[in-house]
């Protein structure tokens, strides 16, 4: 596994738990925290799989 990938695995959950966190807090809605969610997995999905 490559430095990047690590990079990866180590902050897409750190992304996921911030959004959960603001869902919490009342910062975010639902709907953001599942796009920010999804969109994170897709990302940094693609981007492993490239690297």
């Amino acid at each position: 596994m490559s430095d990047a990938q690590t990079g990866l695995t180590l902050a897409t959950p750190i992304i996921i738990g911030f959004a959960i966190a603001l869902y919490r807090m009342g910062v975010l809605q639902r709907t953001g925290v599942a796009l920010a969610v999804f969109s994170s997995l897709v990302i940094a999905t693609s981007l492993f799989l490239t690297q």
